[in-house]
């Protein structure tokens, strides 16, 4: 070693750095590899992609290679270091070689190389799986050696080394996801995103038509009577039954009824046998499994029962496609916005539908309409004139019918 050049010695020691940088960074790049985008580039055939996929799917091998590699260069540069300092500055320079190249190590071989590697993860990544790749079937029985015995200390104390290193996400986790990216989706789409996500937790009895407010043909009823309601309708489907919602026996659909009305004679006969089979939809089903089961059966209504099916309400697919892509109209008649910034509300709206007009974040886990959430809240029936906070916003009930809240003026928000 006394014999080759101090210059050379320098070099060599550059280059030792030079190579543990590449291991260093290599490590962090491929490690925080967007894993859903590297999944995508796969997809489509990227040939750099490709080579990182390859590596990643036994990374307890590729961080064996890498950190042989690294430990390698390091104490191979700590030797040349000593050689070096020894000659430069006789016995002392040994403690002054462990700092400088301690020094020297954890900033040009380690921090900056991981830093820039965490910052451009693909950039710094993907050309260097271009000589890790060959290094890996080069030293593949050392890699191995050195992996067996690794995995073997982790079973000894209880690990499982071939466990899934990347679980699936969680509907929560995604929501975080679509919420982080909101510089690269517009807002209507992330909404609709995350609106897609809620249907698994969301059920039809929080979008239904209540029973109420539901609008069929009693055929019951005078035959001109019915009549006067097929033509003024504003539905195209109608539920037909007898004295009661609970006895529906089908669905008519107005505009083959109107066709024959122009060119015969309607009788309640003739309505009743041009009914088409009706949906039944069990009240706690999932908004994603009723979208299926349209989809499926070529659907756009259904009658809600609960479980002695009576029938509660009714749902179709419009509500549906509003609860993914929001209100088709701007205008909304259940929430009214006034000049003084307050907003009269009936108070049958749904509240998922009163959260989603207003932007507000009233809870949707127990009652379903306003009215129901300030019943359940005072826990007696109101008068008109009743004033309230009702989760920090301040309200009027300006409007009763019977037992049941009509309308509610929610005043601005205090600042």
């Amino acid at each position: 070693m006394n014999d080759i050049p101090l210059s050379l010695l320098l070099i060599s020691l550059g280059l030792l750095i030079f190579v543990s940088a590449f291991f260093s960074g290599s490590e962090t790049g491929l490690m925080t590899l967007n894993r859903y985008r590297l999944l995508h580039q796969v997809k489509k055939g990227h040939p750099a992609a490709l080579r990182a996929q390859r590596l990643l799917q036994h990374p307890d091998r590729l961080i064996g290679l890498i950190l042989l590699g690294n430990n390698f260069m390091n104490i191979l540069a700590s030797s040349l270091t000593t050689i070096v300092f020894l000659r430069l500055f006789g016995e002392n320079g040994i403690a002054l070689a462990a700092g400088a190249l301690t020094i020297i190590v954890l900033i040009f071989a380690e921090v900056a190389p991981k830093t820039l590697a965490a910052l451009y993860p693909e950039k710094v990544a993907y050309p260097a799986t271009w000589l890790i790749l060959p290094l890996m079937k080069i030293f593949y029985p050392v890699v191995w050696i050195i992996n067996t015995l690794a995995n073997l200390m982790l079973k000894l104390l209880g690990f499982d080394p071939k466990g899934q290193a990347h679980s699936a996400l969680s509907k929560e986790e995604l929501r975080t996801v679509v919420a982080e990216a909101s510089a690269m989706i517009p807002d209507r789409y992330q909404n609709m995103l995350l609106s897609v996500l809620d249907l698994e937790s969301a059920t039809v009895d929080d979008i239904m038509i209540p029973r109420h407010e539901i609008v069929g043909i009693d055929l019951d009823e005078p035959l001109e009577d019915i009549l006067d309601l097929i033509r003024n309708s504003r539905h195209t489907r109608l539920p037909v039954y007898r004295k009661s919602i609970d006895k529906v026996f089908g669905l008519l659909h107005l505009r083959k009824i109107l066709l024959k009305m122009s060119q015969s004679e309607i009788s309640k006969e003739m309505l009743a046998k041009s009914v088409d089979r009706i949906y039944f939809v069990p009240e706690n089903m999932p908004l994603h499994q009723l979208l299926a089961n349209f989809r499926r059966e070529g659907l756009r209504f259904g009658l809600v029962i609960d479980e002695y099916g009576d029938v509660q309400g009714l749902v179709t697919l419009e509500d549906l496609l509003q609860e993914i892509v929001g209100e088709f109209t701007t205008d909304s008649l259940d929430v009214r916005k006034q000049k003084d910034g307050s907003h009269l509300v009936d108070a049958g709206i749904g509240l998922r539908e009163l959260n989603r007009i207003t932007g507000w974040a009233l809870p949707t886990e127990g009652p379903k309409t306003l009215n129901g959430l300030i019943i359940e809240y005072l826990e007696t029936i109101p008068e008109p004139g009743t004033s309230l906070k009702l989760f920090e916003h301040r309200l009027e009930i300006t409007e009763m019918d019977n037992n049941v809240v009509k309308q509610v003026r929610f005043h601005p928000a205090e600042r």
